[in-house]
């Protein structure tokens, strides 16, 4: 190879980059705004290679590690009757029709999925984090998205599991442990309203729905997702709520985590590329 070939190849060369993974956040039809920062990775050319996530951010992850885009989910959130789903929103309610639902599109094992994915859950006995990386796909979204009082837990072998958000709401040190070399959180409930400004109903009925609940809020079930991720993106939702399935709440929300994640997007690359510094100079150590 002449001078030239070598110095070409050299500068052609591509650069070491960290393996990118995401970590989706619970929030229930919050998770709309995931589809929108998916939007707007795609429109940059950043792609996730490692997926994780708790309730509905575990739907819209084992969708993602499928090979769904941000518009085909958009599609699916579409096509699903409201109405229909409203129905179901009773205490303790089955959720084998959520299952039914989810099931044509993430058919067979997590294992088979086109990404590493995982989904977190909480153990109803221990109260303790669990990540389901094996067994059917559709039972584990179910499992990591039974909300109580809304819904019952989904057994899986015999254990019987609550939502992931009452244990690891953000869950990035999964994702990290599956590979993953910098992540990208999203907590889609950063914003919330102090405790004395909350009408007196309002406050009984969180007391009321706290103590019908099987399991509780750990301490850290939200802060181990900052102290795991390489960078948190943090969509203002604060004017809407987990269960505003109208289709105008539903499309602001969208548009609320596009912009959150357009614009901390000249950030995110430079971490990113902070981090492939990195890695180049630990490959020259190793060298």
């Amino acid at each position: 190879m002449g001078l030239f070939s070598r110095i070409r190849a050299f500068f052609s060369r591509k650069k070491p980059q960290p393996v990118l993974g995401i970590a989706l956040g619970s929030g229930g039809a919050k998770g709309m705004a995931h589809l929108g920062i998916l939007k707007a990775f795609e429109e940059e050319g950043i792609t996730f290679s490692v997926v994780t996530g708790a309730s509905i951010g575990a739907i819209v992850g084992a969708l993602y590690a499928q090979g769904y885009s941000s518009a085909d989910m958009v599609g699916i959130v579409e096509s699903l009757n409201t109405k229909e789903f409203a129905k179901n929103l009773r205490p303790f309610a089955d959720l084998s029709f959520a299952e039914s639902y989810l099931s044509p599109y993430v058919e067979g094992d997590i294992s088979e999925l086109k990404k590493p994915f995982a989904a977190s859950v909480t153990d109803a006995k221990s109260n303790r984090n669990v990540i389901l990386r094996s067994g059917k796909t559709a039972r584990a979204l179910t499992a990591s998205a039974a909300i109580p009082p809304f819904f019952r837990g989904v057994e899986i072998d015999g254990v019987k599991y609550y939502d992931g958000a009452f244990s690891n709401a953000v869950p990035a040190d999964a994702c990290k442990d599956l590979g993953a070399e910098f992540v990208v959180g999203v907590d889609l409930a950063a914003f919330t309203r102090p405790e004395e400004e909350k009408g007196r109903l309002k406050k009984l009925l969180g007391s009321a729905i706290s103590a019908m609940t099987p399991v509780k809020y750990l301490d850290d079930c939200r802060t181990r997702g900052y102290e795991h991720s390489d960078f948190m993106l943090r969509p203002n939702l604060l004017s809407f709520s987990a269960t505003d399935v109208s289709r105008g709440a539903m499309a602001e929300m969208y548009e609320v985590g596009y912009r959150e994640a357009k614009e901390h997007m000249a950030e995110i690359r430079a971490a990113i590329e902070e981090a492939a510094r990195g890695k180049k100079k630990e490959r020259k150590k190793r060298g």
